[in-house]
């Protein structure tokens, strides 16, 4: 029996929920985001699951140098651009294109003596307030950029939505809006659209949508499902059932002995903890299927370990595999029951979870 919790990544569920993007956006090329090692599935797994994507977006210059190393040849937007001038050589050698949000890159690229011309996009702050231009000065920096050889004439817009995940918010329509109305808009690249923005608002597909969570198979909306959506997840977390224990009555369970047992039952201990990722903070009744049972979190998440009540699945055995999120457990719900949010769990997957990778029908 193997005591490693394991992830299972769908190549299959990637296919499917890039097919979604391209059926809710028709008209534009996709940027695959996979930055954050892809969301904690992998950065190169999720670049070969994704291969059908026009491109691949990544927040920082390693991780698009990871990607040409390993053979990857389409087009890498670089997210959080650049700092200093040996990134910028960097990225104008492996054909990354970095994003301007603010003066200083401007002058890195004033001077730069590039291996060939760069394509930028400039980052206009539509009402993120994170990173970027405000929209009045966006005319003078996109002709600015144009003139230089550096750059070569290539210069496109992109922005980011704050409230997409609420389809009832009326900025997302504003920052559309905004973004488009601009002068330096017409006849220029435009990239809009996140996850939220694809599924929920026709306003954001521009030229290039920038889909993240949705390709890993969860919802970006706040109160919907992956399944209401029309995803598939990509990654299912299993653990091995390594012991249970026959508990008596008033038995205390785990650190601190915030559980008690009601009455004399049957407690399952799974080979899984915060150690691995899973959240220290999840909440007794947390979700865990064992084969076609849900059984309920009980006690705190320890380190290696996490209890669960095993009345409603009396027949389980050691050694069979508990599934923490994925096919079967949204990992939406878990990670609402940690009083977190799906992209923190699936980035916290530790190394040393075992990753296998297959395809469903």
């Amino acid at each position: 029996m193997a005591f490693a919790p394991r992830a299972l990544i769908d190549h299959a569920a990637f296919r499917h929920n890039l097919h979604c993007v391209r059926r809710a956006a028709p008209h534009s090329r996709v940027w695959a985001v996979i930055k954050a090692n892809g969301y904690g599935h992998g950065l190169l797994r999720a670049a070969k699951g994704l291969e059908a994507a026009d491109g691949f977006a990544v927040a920082r210059p390693d991780e698009g140098m990871a990607l040409r190393e390993a053979g990857v040849d389409k087009p890498i937007l670089l997210l959080e651009g650049v700092l200093r001038g040996e990134e910028l050589a960097l990225a104008s050698a492996a054909r990354l294109q970095p994003v301007v949000h603010q003066r200083r890159h401007l002058d890195l690229l004033q001077g730069a003596a590039t291996a060939t011309p760069l394509t930028v996009w400039v980052k206009v702050d539509t009402g993120m307030h994170r990173l970027g231009f405000p929209p009045k000065e966006v005319d003078e920096v996109v002709h600015r950029l144009e003139s230089m050889p550096s750059v070569g004439g290539k210069v496109g817009l992109i922005t980011h939505l704050a409230n997409a995940d609420d389809r009832s918010d009326p900025l997302t329509l504003h920052q559309c809006e905004m973004v488009r109305g601009l002068p330096a808009a017409s006849g220029r690249p435009l990239s809009i659209g996140n996850s939220g923005g694809v599924l929920g608002w026709p306003e954001a597909q521009g030229d290039w949508v920038r889909p993240g969570i949705m390709l890993y198979g969860v919802s970006p909306f706040t109160g919907t499902s992956a399944e209401q959506e029309g995803l598939r997840p990509v990654m299912t977390l299993q653990a091995p059932l390594i012991a249970v224990r026959r508990l008596e009555a008033g038995d205390a369970v785990g650190y601190g002995g915030s559980y008690r047992c009601p009455e004399a039952m049957p407690v399952g201990v799974i080979g899984i903890g915060y150690g691995d990722g899973y959240p220290r903070h999840a909440a007794e009744g947390t979700p865990v299927r064992i084969g076609d049972r849900e059984v309920p979190l009980i006690g705190r998440v320890s380190m290696d370990m996490i209890t669960v009540d095993l009345r409603r699945a009396p027949k389980v055995s050691v050694g069979d595999w508990a599934t923490l999120w994925g096919e079967g457990v949204p990992v939406e719900h878990v990670a609402a029951r940690a009083g977190t949010i799906a992209y923190e769990l699936l980035c916290n997957v530790a190394e040393r979870v075992d990753f296998l990778e297959y395809a469903t029908p």
